[in-house]
């Protein structure tokens, strides 16, 4: 099977009042080029994350967006800072002091000053939150596939019908040819009977001018290697894997050889043929920059 390199995937795991929700979002790329988007706290599971992907996917632009939810009651612990409130109340009797002012402080006016009392996150077991996150994480991951599978098969189907295509005029351009050398000799006599009037020219000299031409616009090996090459992409279509780079230097080559064959042409109708060769060439070549 082939997979694109277009796909989407989303999980969430809920276990022990924890929520990890992963989604993944992946667009064409030439290499595998993550990037993942998640609380900071969560930074030290960046390289667990990276490698768990690579189990999953060789190449794209994936978009990973990780968010976390803690329903647990012991989620945060309240801290009295001692030291501080001792420094705002040394503070207060010097201002009371110097200004001669009273000392009318109360125990609920200073707990109102800025931390004075803090909330704080408490600490959790980093193995119970990656076995949640993993498994989220794997889910996202597996319906990611699923759908790069899915697009990878409409990409099969339209392929295999370009292709077939595309032997459709190398069959015709390989049919034509001989043609175009019968019509040019008898052109060439055509010519040469009215240059020359009654006078004899050998047969020897107008197949040898024919030779000559044959030689020039002649496109045998060309449209051998074009075969070759569709057959290649449609093995490789089949076998499946990341093939993805392969098919993108096989269609070079093919587009390679196209442009030889109009090159070469002095036929209007292998002219036509080679343009919509090529334009088919250039389809396939747009289809497999999305095959991964």
């Amino acid at each position: 099977m082939i997979k694109s390199m277009t796909g989407f995937g989303r999980c969430e795991i809920m276990e022990h009042d924890r929520k990890f929700t992963v989604e993944l979002k992946s667009v064409n790329h030439r290499y595998l080029d993550v990037n993942i988007k998640m609380p900071k706290k969560f930074g030290f599971f960046e390289s667990s994350i990276r490698t768990l992907l690579k189990e999953y996917i060789q190449r794209g632009k994936v978009d990973v967006f990780i968010s976390y939810e803690d329903f647990t009651e012991e989620n945060f612990a309240l801290k009295y800072n001692e030291d501080i409130a001792a420094a705002y109340l040394n503070y207060l009797k010097q201002m009371a002091e110097t200004f001669q002012l009273e000392m009318d402080v109360c125990v609920s006016t200073l707990s109102r000053y800025p931390e004075v009392f803090t909330m704080e996150e408490q600490s959790v077991d980093e193995k119970e939150l990656w076995i949640i996150l993993e498994k989220a994480l794997r889910g996202a991951c597996s319906r990611f596939v699923e759908s790069r599978i899915a697009e990878g098969e409409h990409l099969l189907e339209d392929l295999d019908a370009k292709l077939n295509e595309m032997l459709g005029y190398v069959a015709f351009i390989e049919e034509r040819s001989p043609a175009i050398l019968s019509e040019y000799k008898k052109r060439l006599e055509e010519k040469v009977a009215e240059l020359f009037e009654n006078r004899q020219i050998e047969e020897s000299r107008i197949a040898a001018e024919v030779t000559l031409f044959a030689d020039k616009i002649c496109v045998d090996e060309e449209t051998v290697r074009l075969k070759s090459h569709v057959e290649a992409t449609k093995t490789a279509l089949k076998e499946g894997g990341s093939i993805g780079r392969k098919l993108d230097f096989i269609a070079q080559e093919m587009n390679r050889e196209a442009n030889t064959i109009l090159s070469k042409s002095t036929d209007l109708e292998i002219s036509n043929v080679g343009i919509d060769l090529k334009t088919d060439i250039e389809k396939v070549r747009e289809q497999i920059q999305n095959i991964e």
